[in-house]
């Protein structure tokens, strides 16, 4: 499936991995991926940067997913107890097909390809991130979308004995996101299953999480084991936790600061603490694409 979407990011913005350093080897990569069916990236041959090389690491040992800890590095230390195969997924709800789907037959009936997104965490840092995976969209035809649908509901997976975290009850388990049906069935809303053509690392996400590109990054749930379909708006664990502070759209708006620090500049991750902030752009720089799903909508009200 080709990316309908033409984006001012090139491989020189990409979080790159060791290996990409060596362009012979990218190269023979790219071949690989597309031998297999992945869709590479259309700028693969001009690949380049104007600014210092992300490594893997940081891409897989900077994360927050709570269910392991709340250091940016707990995740990588312990997500490994997380099993993730086998792994199903229950779709429900105002669907035509209702029903326990295995991952591997998700991924048999997907298309799989190449999407290089920015990511924006609430916190104020970012990176910018080669995915794998393919549109929300057509998982959620596979299943059949009733008339009366009007929100996306994603649950994470909850197994306190693999996954720690969950034994604090700071976060009301299992953690909860939503989108708007619209915002879901968008052509940027990603299920993204690996990182540069690899496996999704189980700090990542493993063995599918949500990604949507112009929200900030907690919208991206991770591990999901449950997609409802619904006619009401479904509650979502950050909103829940602390509503003042965490919306239920989440969008990505300089405009619009966190009330406790501001949202109008960002550190890239891997440049240091020191690093010079760079600016944030609105809906993360895919307002081109996305602004036309609030028109009308106050975004300071609905942040």
């Amino acid at each position: 499936m080709a990316n309908r979407f033409k984006s001012d990011l090139t491989w020189g913005d990409v979080t790159p991995e060791n290996i990409f350093l060596n362009r012979r080897a990218f190269m023979a990569g790219a071949s690989a991926m597309a031998a297999t069916g992945i869709a590479g990236p259309a700028l693969a041959a001009k690949y380049s940067t104007d600014e210092e090389p992300n490594a893997w690491e940081e891409i897989t040992q900077y994360n927050n997913f709570y269910e392991f800890g709340t250091g940016k590095s707990d995740p990588a230390e312990y997500a490994s107890e997380m099993t993730t195969d086998p792994w199903e997924v229950e779709i429900g709800g105002l669907v035509d097909k209702p029903g326990t789907y295995s991952f591997k037959d998700i991924m048999a009936a997907m298309t799989v390809e190449e999407r290089i997104y920015r990511f924006r965490c609430v916190e104020a840092w970012s990176m910018v991130i080669p995915w794998n995976g393919f549109e929300l969209a057509d998982l959620l035809n596979m299943a059949g979308i009733q008339s009366g649908a009007k929100y996306v509901a994603f649950e994470t997976l909850h197994r306190p004995e693999e996954m720690w975290g969950q034994k604090r009850n700071f976060v009301p388990w299992p953690y909860r996101e939503g989108l708007r049906l619209d915002e879901a069935m968008h052509p940027l809303t990603f299920m993204a299953t690996g990182i540069y053509g690899k496996t999704i690392p189980n700090q990542n996400g493993a063995p599918m999480r949500l990604v949507v590109p112009w929200k900030y990054g907690f919208k991206s749930i991770k591990s999901i084991v449950k997609i409802t379909l619904t006619d009401t708006q479904p509650p979502t664990s950050w909103n829940m936790i602390n509503a003042p502070e965490y919306g239920f759209y989440s969008n990505v708006n300089p405009q619009v600061d966190h009330p406790r620090w501001s949202q109008a500049s960002e550190r890239r991750v891997g440049g240091g603490l020191l690093a010079k902030r760079i600016p944030t752009l609105m809906f993360n720089g895919y307002e081109k694409e996305v602004a036309s799903l609030y028109e009308g909508m106050d975004l300071k009200k609905n942040f």
